[in-house]
């Protein structure tokens, strides 16, 4: 996989950006990367083609919007720990491609709002369904063997732990 190292996103960003969060988890870590894997392949700050979606996460500006007015204006400690990551420049829309840490809370969010709880941390399976359910969308255009494969370019990571 070319691209940003997944050993060092998620020793640098991921696991640090979760642990603020107070959302840090074998299973959250697995999937906010492999989430990062599928949608950007770890390479790509601007969705393909026409498409708004942003960062490494690939998150829409409509996704992003509706978890700031819908769930974080709910949440008022997880809104103030998100807001701790942002800087004061540029928009928070444009964070998502700037700053990693925006951008990987905002995936973790995105998945905490969902009511299912996370698939266990070794069912690479369970996670790819769980990604295309609740990332992608059953009529997104990723498949859950798309998702399978990125993570396979990125597993190894956690097992030279």
């Amino acid at each position: 996989m070319n691209g940003i190292d997944p050993r060092q996103l998620l020793d640098l960003v991921v696991r640090p950006t979760l642990l603020h969060l107070g959302l840090l988890s074998p299973a959250a870590e697995q999937l906010v990367l492999g989430t990062a894997a599928q949608e950007s392949k770890l390479c790509y700050l601007k969705q393909l083609g026409v498409g708004p979606a942003v960062g490494l996460w690939q998150m829409e500006p409509a996704t992003e919007r509706d978890l700031w007015e819908n769930f974080l204006a709910y949440k008022p400690s997880l809104r103030a720990k998100v807001e701790a990551l942002l800087a004061p420049e540029p928009s928070r829309t444009q964070q998502l491609a700037t700053n990693l840490a925006y951008g990987c809370a905002m995936c973790r969010v995105h998945y905490l709002r969902k009511p299912a709880a996370l698939p266990d941390a070794a069912d690479i399976q369970g996670m790819a369904r769980y990604w295309k359910l609740h990332y992608n969308t059953p009529l997104g255009r990723g498949t859950i063997n798309e998702f399978v494969r990125s993570w396979e370019l990125v597993a190894g990571c956690w097992r030279k732990q």
